[in-house]
């Protein structure tokens, strides 16, 4: 790091920061700047739209809460109660010891699961693995809660609406179309809500949330490595998720260690942005230059991806995050975006061209999709078709509700199916449960001094916002391990607003 610091390169970039801060363009764009952060502070529609409403207020004192947290931590409490009426007998067991230590560093262990989890190839990977996995920390957790009271199960701070969320699904298996073909479907959704619940519940500090994303980051490291080795050696054009006539002289769509271009896309979506809180929030210049590193090949490998709409949605998360982090960065921000247009390749600057062309064979399959949808809403607006994709294609095939050369797989809309699944209950409470989310995170984020909970939670926030609008063309719980990166980047960001409360507290 010493010769970093005394080589030419360093001396350059630091007097070119020295001469930007007295410059009249540092001037100018620090006064458009605190304009912004005057208009958002004092603007009554965005204070509106970030209110928290009044049922997620009150949602932590409410009775519901209280008796829904009582039954979940009922069987840490009563492992307390044997704890304290054995004492002796458990902390002379070396055995005993091991597993109360582990469960207390619970956030420690689902960083190296998570580690393990993401970095599985294709071939070898198996959607047992997350509901077995996350079913230990959660074993592991309780451990830890039986020598120590005040580890509990946390679920006032997971929130009304995605409790809501997770009831619906239960209810799209009961009121399914095919309960049988939905059934499956119910397992990958409780190995979420159990990623959701251990890491809420196991996060207790800065450092917690540093290691999960550090976990996240070597699954880009990993899956982004490969696909760029992937683009070196050559990846076969498929006219199946590429118009050929439209899109000539573009390589072929790298997936890496997962099945499709688009659900690869996806994993870089969710996890990039966490990668770059983890780079403003590193201490060392050794983690700083690593995470840059572990950038730089994520966003290669998403450019390689060729995904639209993964593309748009990571566009829109680097400026929720640069709002969310430094608001006075936004007009350069802008500006740095107008500057790097010219720089793209031909091949990606052609692709982006085609996102609003009718005559691309892509969009104009997502039609009929979006027809088959809007008809299983029509006649099922309540209850839906069932969870998961296999019911509601069942259901429209039965019912001869798509027309079109391509199979039926899904909708290509996160709303339109998250609604034919589990009808109006579940859509609503996803919405919910999202806007939710990110209105508190930007609340924490905004109310609270730097720290590493509140750069990872710009972080989450931006993720989620870029998969919002990436969900309008596509839809991110087709393939379950990305459902549970998605739910995994979703409770980074209630455990950073956690965080945050904790050290106003402290404060």
């Amino acid at each position: 790091m010493t010769l970093l610091r005394e080589s030419c390169l360093f001396q350059l970039w630091t007097a070119l920061l020295a001469v930007y801060d007295q410059s009249l363009l540092h001037r100018l764009l620090a006064g458009a700047g605190r304009w912004c952060t005057r208009q958002i502070d004092t603007s009554r529609v965005l204070a509106v739209l970030c209110r928290e409403g009044a049922v997620a207020r009150s949602w932590p004192q409410s009775a519901a809460c209280r008796t829904f947290t009582w039954l979940i931590n009922l069987p840490g409490n009563l492992l307390h109660r044997l704890y304290r009426a054995l004492p002796l007998t458990f902390e002379d067991s070396v055995f005993a010891r091991l597993a109360f230590s582990l469960g207390e560093e619970t956030a420690v262990a689902q960083s190296w699961v998570i580690l393990l989890l993401w970095s599985i190839p294709y071939e070898y990977w198996n959607n047992a693995y997350s509901l077995m996995l996350f079913a230990a920390l959660t074993v592991l957790f309780h451990a830890g809660a039986m020598r120590r009271r005040e580890l509990r199960l946390d679920v006032a701070n997971i929130g009304f609406y995605p409790l809501v969320l997770f009831g619906a699904m239960f209810l799209g298996v009961l009121m399914s179309y095919a309960p049988s073909l939905s059934l499956r479907f119910l397992f990958y959704h409780i190995s979420a809500a159990l990623c959701v619940l251990v890491t809420v519940s196991a996060v207790r500090s800065g450092e917690d949330l540093k290691r999960l994303a550090a976990g996240g980051a070597v699954c880009v490291a990993v899956s982004g490595a490969y696909g760029v080795l992937q683009r070196v050696q050559g990846v076969e054009v498929s006219s199946s998720t590429v118009d050929l006539k439209l899109n000539a002289g573009m390589p072929g769509r790298v997936v890496s260690i997962f099945d499709n271009a688009n659900t690869f896309a996806e994993v870089l979506l969710l996890l990039l942005p966490l990668v770059i809180a983890l780079i403003l929030c590193s201490r060392r210049l050794t983690g700083k230059v690593l995470a840059c590193g572990v950038l730089a090949v994520g966003v290669m490998a998403l450019g390689m991806t060729y995904s639209r709409a993964t593309w748009v949605g990571f566009a829109c998360a680097m400026a929720v995050f640069v709002f969310l982090w430094k608001p006075k960065l936004v007009p350069l921000f802008a500006v740095l975006c107008c500057l790097a247009l010219p720089l793209l390749p031909a091949t990606i600057w052609n692709r982006i061209l085609t996102i609003f062309n009718p005559t691309d064979s892509s969009t104009a399959s997502r039609i009929p999709l979006y027809q088959a949808a809007l008809e299983v809403i029509r006649s099922r607006p309540i209850r839906g078709a069932g969870l998961g994709t296999a019911a509601p294609k069942l259901y429209i095939a039965d019912w001869n509700l798509y027309h079109a050369d391509f199979p039926y797989v899904h909708s290509h809309n996160f709303y339109m199916e998250v609604w034919i699944e589990v009808g109006l209950l579940g859509v609503v409470s996803f919405v919910s449960a999202m806007l939710w989310n990110i209105k508190r995170t930007a609340h924490a984020v905004r109310h609270t001094n730097p720290s590493p909970a509140r750069t990872i939670g710009c972080g989450a926030a931006a993720a989620l916002c870029g998969t919002m609008v990436c969900g309008l063309a596509d839809y991110l719980w087709n393939y379950p391990r990305v459902m549970c990166i998605f739910w995994f980047v979703f409770a980074v960001a209630l455990a950073a607003v956690k965080v945050c409360r904790m050290e106003q507290a402290a404060e």
